[in-house]
């Protein structure tokens, strides 16, 4: 017979695995995250238009992972909810939003690289990094926007909205947001998010992979042909961060979707608590995720990491030495 933590929906069982598992993409996606951000603005080389939408998805993940903590209490303890209701509505819209940017981020990147690929003249007069930047900022605010019902959507309550019973506090869709439709607007506006750009992406590398492969055996001198390698390369990785996104996406939307038809059927709310925790887990792996296949893929953001470390201890050796040294006149001094 399996072990229930109090005030919990899973088993012990679940949540050890789940825990250490979140953990550990909290440390990969933190780290590596943080080292995307320093990467892009420390070195000039790799302060391309590609990278500064990667650097603002960088931000965005390592944004989500303040939620992490949160969602871990709601595991073991789904009530009581000891945060109040600021923290309950922040967290659910700061992932929304965050999650919102990202999808926004990849759509205009794909479109960028398209541009780049497809229009290589006409790219090169109208897209310029200062206005990526400002394209970046128009994300930002309409995806934070687009989430602002989320606030809304969620709150503190009871179970059962029965009396007040602080014992079954829970941070959880409201009542208002069931009986007015807002949830199912909501529900209606995220699977959009997803959907439509899925769309948007499969024309674009569709229309990038078709070009590509007519202009194979064009030989226009060398640096024709690196900046086609360069294309290339940039186009797998996108095309695989766009893969990784679908698949860890996927499950949280079939999991919303059985929510809203899960009623009383104790089957149906059973699968979706299941999709809820995988979806969770695939949640945070997406947002550490990039890092690592920039890292697999790409040989320069692997040479600026090394540049990044390499620098870093080459700095605490400087700053040992200079310790040591004045420890050392200290030492003398004091003879």
């Amino acid at each position: 017979m399996e072990e229930y933590n109090d005030g919990s929906l899973f088993p012990t069982s679940t949540l050890i695995p789940v825990t250490i598992i979140c953990i550990l993409l909290f440390l990969v996606g933190v780290t590596g995250n943080t080292m995307t951000i320093l990467i892009i603005q420390r070195y000039k080389d790799m302060k391309t238009i590609t990278n500064l939408y990667l650097s603002s998805m960088a931000v965005s993940d390592l944004v989500i992972f303040l939620s992490l903590p949160f969602d871990l209490y709601r595991l073991w303890k789904y009530f009581p909810w000891v945060f109040g209701e600021f923290v309950c509505r922040l967290s659910h819209y700061v992932n929304e939003g965050c999650t919102y940017a990202t999808i926004l981020h990849i759509t205009a990147l794909s479109i960028e690289r398209y541009l780049a690929i497809c229009f290589p003249l006409k790219a090169k007069v109208v897209v310029t990094k200062r206005r990526v930047k400002y394209v970046i900022l128009c994300l930002w605010a309409f995806a934070l926007v687009s989430a602002a019902p989320v606030i809304i959507l969620f709150g503190v309550g009871y179970d059962n909205n029965t009396y007040p019973d602080y014992s079954t506090r829970q941070c959880k869709y409201t009542s208002y947001a069931i009986s007015s439709g807002l949830l199912y607007m909501m529900i209606w506006v995220s699977t959009a998010y997803f959907f439509l750009p899925m769309l948007c992406l499969t024309f674009l590398y569709g229309s990038i992979g078709r070009k590509l492969w007519r202009s194979r055996n064009d030989i226009r001198g060398p640096n024709s042909t690196n900046r086609e390698r360069s294309h290339r390369q940039s186009v797998k990785i996108l095309a695989v961060v766009v893969l990784a996104f679908v698949i860890c996406w996927l499950p949280f939307h079939i999991g919303r979707n059985l929510f809203t038809h899960v009623d009383n059927n104790y089957y149906m709310a059973e699968l979706s608590q299941n999709f809820n925790i995988v979806s969770m887990v695939l949640f945070y792996l997406s947002a550490s995720i990039n890092p690592v296949l920039y890292n697999l893929m790409s040989r320069k953001y692997r040479a600026a990491a090394h540049r990044l470390l390499l620098r870093r201890r080459s700095s605490q050796r400087a700053l040992s030495t200079r310790e040591d040294t004045v420890a050392c006149t200290e030492t003398f001094t004091g003879v």
